[in-house]
């Protein structure tokens, strides 16, 4: 699948993922909607991984920030767990043991620093300092936070593109008349303007939430009291634990507790979050999921929104139909003849998955780790970032290259006659009269304007121009926010 949306603004790339994807990740031969798309690269296991490794290393310097341990150990852990190659395979199996991939990495970065340290390190043994006072959820979800982040943004970034499209459309047909159908009937006149407007408007609530997004770093320690990182401060005050020595703590760049008015275990939590470009919690959220929960919430949302698109155009471009056609080629295996509306069937499939998916997201757990509902959250919440992001590139394609037909559009206005217009009939006369006109054989003796479709567009095209006006605010804000 090729896309025409430019490279996302913004978004660094994730070390050690290539921007394309060499081959599709495990699922993308049954999810084709994501397949070779760019949330494909940030959300691999690959990537995966990486962010873990990221979040590891972002803890060390953090911690040498606060002053809790020597720098030069720090940039040695940062250092090599940028550099670790791991096997995933290999890891994902090593897994099993503990219930989670943490476990055996740090196991593997561990051994990792130790032999690059060698046995003359300056900083003692910088490989028992890897993963200090953190517990294997503080860096899976920190992670997951961070795949997150890439992945809606490039999200985000085809949202915009879609509506950008979507603007156009909108703008060129806000007089272009066709018939409005509910419960899958005609019902009265519209503008295929109004409709491509309100699936702007659909696209653009659903960007915003997913832009007031503030996904955060976690970091608790065991049971969130982050014990561990308050004892290693105390042991050096004691003088008993490898740290920077006191009298270099007023140099740049060391950020103690004092200046900042809380313990250097809380200042940690703080400067993690920095180093990886995350919010910074209040307090650990490690038993409190409302934070997965909301993210799957707007990703969920923005795949119903996505879908409505989709559906309506699969609905648009039947045969009997025939407004609206895609670009895409749309083969079937067996009738030669036929033109599916295959972008669209695959951004629908999307949009019916990703809620069943986001329902496992945010379960409650026991007590202070939860035994099956967090590890429950990785899979679904991986399918819910792919599945929309393959929905928002794929719609931006979708909308590139429809074709619109408004002859056709009016052609099928037309097929009813003066039924179309009944409500406008039956404000002039009351519906009793207006039934009475409908029933009678051959052509309703009322004036010719009043069975014009494109005479009886309400507010549609002000409507259009109302939407336009948001968006085209929406659109000022954000221009100016990402300055």
């Amino acid at each position: 699948m090729t896309s025409d949306v430019p490279p996302t603004p913004g978004v660094p790339p994730t070390p050690g993922v290539p921007p394309t994807p060499g081959g599709v990740a495990d699922g993308g031969l049954l999810a084709p909607v994501w397949a070779g798309t760019r949330v494909e690269g940030v959300t691999s296991d690959h990537a995966w991984l990486r962010a873990m490794l990221e979040a590891e290393g972002a803890l060390a310097r953090a911690q040498a920030r606060a002053g809790l341990i020597p720098e030069e150990a720090a940039e040695l852990i940062a250092r090599t767990a940028a550099g670790l190659v791991v096997d995933v395979g290999d890891l994902a199996r090593r897994a099993r043991d503990s219930a989670n991939p943490i476990v055996p990495l740090v196991s593997d970065l561990r051994e990792a620093v130790r032999n690059a340290a060698g046995s003359e390190s300056p900083a003692g043994d910088p490989a028992r300092l890897v993963h200090l006072g953190a517990t294997s959820q503080d860096i899976m979800d920190s992670a997951a936070m961070l795949v997150a982040m890439r992945a809606v943004a490039v999200i985000v970034a085809d949202l915009d593109e879609a509506m950008r499209v979507l603007a156009d459309l909108a703008r060129r047909h806000r007089d272009t008349p066709m018939a409005a159908r509910t419960l899958g009937q005609q019902a009265v006149p519209t503008t295929f303007g109004l409709k491509a407007a309100g699936w702007l408007m659909g696209l653009l609530r659903a960007r915003d939430r997913l832009r007031a997004l503030r996904l955060p770093a976690q970091l608790g320690g065991a049971a969130g009291t982050l014990a561990a990182l308050t004892e290693h401060e105390a042991l050096r005050h004691q003088g008993l634990a490898p740290a920077r020595p006191f009298a270099e703590s007023a140099r740049p760049g060391i950020e103690t507790a004092s200046a900042a008015g809380e313990s250097a275990a809380l200042r940690v939590v703080s400067l993690y979050a920095e180093e990886l470009g995350l919010a910074a919690p209040p307090v650990p959220w490690h038993a409190e999921r409302s934070v997965v929960a909301e993210l799957g919430s707007a990703l969920a949302a923005a795949a119903s929104a996505l879908g409505k698109v989709a559906t309506d155009i699969v609905w648009l471009a039947q045969t009997e139909v025939g407004e609206v056609a895609e670009s895409s080629k749309g083969g079937s295996s067996a009738m030669p003849h036929k033109r599916n509306p295959a972008l669209s069937v695959l951004v629908r499939a999307a949009s019916l998955q990703v809620p069943a998916y986001a329902s496992v997201l945010g379960a409650a757990g026991e007590h202070e780790r939860a035994a099956g509902a967090w590890q429950a959250e990785w899979l679904p919440l991986r399918e819910c970032l792919r599945l929309t992001g393959g929905a928002a590139e794929t719609t931006a394609e979708l909308l590139a290259g429809l074709n619109v037909f408004p002859g056709r559009m009016r052609a099928n206005a037309e097929l009813t006659g003066a039924m179309l217009v009944s409500e406008r009939l039956s404000v002039h006369y009351g519906r009793d009269a207006a039934e009475r006109i409908l029933r009678d054989e051959g052509p309703p003796e009322v004036p010719g304007e009043l069975l014009d479709p494109a005479g009886y567009l309400g507010a549609a095209p002000e409507l259009v121009d109302r939407i336009l006006t948001v968006y085209q605010s929406a659109a000022q804000q954000s221009k100016e926010d990402s300055r």
